[in-house]
């Protein structure tokens, strides 16, 4: 067993956005996929808990890129356990050219719930040995709190923000879905970048990501997304999915873009 893991990847157009670099929702597929085969290798991945009828599900992630690959180039991913208590796993990554130059890193939040009541079993009985918990930081900021959005005609109250776009509506569908029939992240990326139009992302293309998951969504959920843009800075925009029948709140997001040097 091994401290982390570093795999190469091969960046092809399917995975590279319109920009012709490497998408975000592509890196955060290959994000889950190389935590989870790190943690198979531990003997703690999904597999090892089937007699449990337990699994890990991602609470919060954050990816923060100073570059982006491009179309055609290569790029490895690098996965290591930064923190292992009775409540979460923190688990970090680095995103490098082969040569070892940074482009950016990713820090997500674990947790491990019962596959049937979907309620947080907690980490207290895995026994986890101390030197395979590295605990070295993705130097990259945390997530800043993250405040209600409410809509364009209504007051904010309190510490809440007011949003700055149309509503979005979607009901979840078949393909949203992941093993444990809810929302798969890579969706949820998906629906954010969807945000922005086309002319946003030529002008400024997103650097940095953060999503904070507070429910699970599910099969035929009629859900609303809320859309903030920063006053202090345009270029930040805060973000909240909510179950569109009882207003409650599903996720909470951030995105950071940067306008093209061009």
């Amino acid at each position: 067993m091994e401290p982390f893991i570093e795999k190469r990847y091969f960046l092809s157009a399917s995975d590279a956005n319109a920009e012709g670099v490497l998408s975000f929702s592509s890196l955060t597929s290959n994000i889950i996929d190389i935590a989870t085969e790190h943690a198979n290798s531990l003997g703690i991945g999904n597999p090892s808990m089937t007699d449990m009828n337990a699994g890990w599900i991602l609470s919060r992630i954050t990816i923060d890129l100073n570059e982006i690959p491009a179309v055609n180039s290569e790029y490895v991913l690098k996965t290591w356990i930064e923190d292992f208590n009775r409540h979460f796993s923190a688990r970090c990554f680095s995103i490098a050219s082969p040569e070892g130059k940074i482009y950016g890193y990713c820090r997500t939040i674990w947790l491990i719930i019962d596959a049937s009541t979907h309620k947080n079993l907690g980490l207290s009985h895995i026994k986890m040995p101390e030197d395979l918990i590295l605990g070295e930081k993705a130097p990259i900021p945390t997530q800043e709190k993250h405040f209600p959005i409410v809509g364009m005609d209504e007051e904010a109250v309190g510490k809440s923000i007011k949003a700055t776009h149309p509503p979005f509506r979607y009901k979840f569908k078949y393909c949203d879905l992941d093993f444990y029939r809810h929302v798969n992240t890579v969706r949820y990326v998906t629906m954010l970048l969807n945000q922005f139009s086309l002319k946003e992302h030529d002008e400024a293309g997103v650097k940095r990501i953060e999503l904070s998951f507070l429910h699970e969504a599910c099969y035929g959920m009629e859900t609303l997304m809320l859309r903030s843009d920063s006053a202090d800075d345009p270029f930040v925009s805060s973000f909240q999915l909510t179950d569109a029948s009882n207003g409650n709140a599903l996720l909470f997001a951030r995105t950071k873009r940067v306008p093209d040097k061009k």
